[in-house]
């Protein structure tokens, strides 16, 4: 459904879902569970999963990790959830996979910082990894961030700017390193016998408009599927609004495969947020649809009431009760849109667009509830029961147009 033309790739299979191509784009997520605890890992996976996380990283920084993953992915099997999972590897990745073939078989897909993998041994430690993919079938994503890029690389270019007769800018040097240590590392990998339909590239970043620039450069040095997202996007809204700000202008491009919200949860919070902010993303850009949209008023000094207000969110959670349901019985069902505006100024006109709208009286308008479906006045509800009755009419409506 997606109003951008895609930027053109190979197709990659990780665990079965295929990321490139003119596949939907693919939603990941990753755990802050210490991995060695099996049972907290699965649940936070199965709660990504249940979220909408269509693949889920996992950090395998040490041996008792690498011995729980083998475990981790079975018990998630026999509970029915089959989302692939990934490895994290950096600094030890080599030694792991190779010690402990059970995790380096269960895994769906390798995630490797080429930053990480050592300095004197670099290409050799790089390569060990790779042909651990090779035999297994398993696809990697290199991913490059600028906190942890490949020094050795990053003296060398810096060294060659210094010796031009107008030096470039640190910062185009940093952005150039990145790109090439991505690219050069990609190329390694496919002259040691990884197939070039299996891997996945990333350049992540902290700042926005860096975020952009290397994407759009990496973009044009080949095919490979590419993975986006702020290295750390911090917390709350400053971290939903940056994320928007550095995918957004990709996904326009047609730039992306995979996306990762990386926000920083309060302790304790709720880690699936990742996930639902960036489906939303997709939605909003009207790339995927995953559930029915609710469009509502900001309110103004014409809706001094709440009623509005409540009832928008009475809906929305209404909807994602329902999903569950709605999507097994009722296909197209998340391309729904709902309405419910606070007074006549924009209420029957937004009503009209949406599939579904109800247009509530504003402060001293008539006390009646105007309700829009498919753009034709439909009924006219007022009092107390207003919410429920609208939610029956909801209901039909979804039986009706999508059963």
């Amino acid at each position: 459904m997606s109003h951008w033309t895609r930027r053109p790739t190979v197709v990659v299979n990780v665990g079965g879902v295929e990321i490139g191509g003119e596949n939907p784009i693919v939603v990941q997520s990753m755990t802050n569970t210490d991995t060695s605890d099996v049972m907290g890992t699965v649940a936070q996976v199965s709660a990504l999963a249940e979220a909408g996380s269509e693949l889920v990283r996992v950090t395998v920084n040490n041996e008792a990790a690498a011995r729980a993953v083998p475990e981790i992915v079975a018990r998630l099997s026999d509970e029915g959830t089959d989302v692939p999972i990934i490895g994290d590897f950096h600094y030890n990745g080599h030694l792991l996979l190779t010690k402990f073939t059970e995790c380096a078989e269960a895994l769906a897909k390798y995630r490797i910082n080429p930053g990480n993998v050592g300095t004197k041994h670099r290409d050799s430690n790089f390569q060990k990894i790779i042909q651990v993919a090779i035999e297994y079938a398993t696809p990697v994503r290199i991913g490059v961030n600028w906190g942890s890029l490949d020094q050795r690389l990053l003296t060398e270019l810096m060294d060659e700017n210094a010796l031009l007769p107008d030096p470039n800018d640190a910062r185009v040097v940093l952005l150039d390193a990145m790109v090439q240590s991505a690219t050069r590392s990609a190329l390694l990998a496919e002259e040691t016998g990884l197939g070039h339909d299996m891997i996945v590239l990333s350049a992540k970043i902290s700042e926005v408009p860096d975020l952009v620039e290397v994407y759009r450069v990496l973009a044009d040095q080949g095919d490979y599927p590419l993975h986006l997202g702020l290295t750390e996007a911090g917390m709350g809204t400053k971290g939903i609004v940056a994320t928007t700000a550095g995918i957004t202008p990709l996904l326009i491009d047609g730039i992306g495969d995979t996306i990762r919200v990386s926000l920083t949860p309060e302790p304790g919070g709720d880690r699936t947020e990742e996930v639902r902010v960036a489906r939303q993303i997709l939605q909003s850009l009207k790339i995927r649809s995953f559930e029915p949209q609710v469009t509502a008023c900001p309110g103004c000094g014409r809706t001094t009431s709440s009623l509005f207000q409540e009832m928008a969110q009475d809906i929305e959670t209404y909807i994602r009760e329902k999903m569950p349901v709605w999507r097994r019985d009722y296909p197209g069902v998340e391309d729904l849109t709902v309405a419910v505006m606070g007074c006549i100024v924009n209420g029957p006109g937004e009503s009209k667009q949406a599939d579904l709208g109800i247009s509530l009286p504003g402060t001293a308008e008539d006390p009646r509830a105007p309700v829009y479906m498919d753009g034709e006045h439909h009924s006219t509800l007022q009092g107390e029961g207003m919410v429920d009755e609208f939610k029956e009419i909801l209901e039909k409506y979804v039986q009706t147009r999508y059963g």
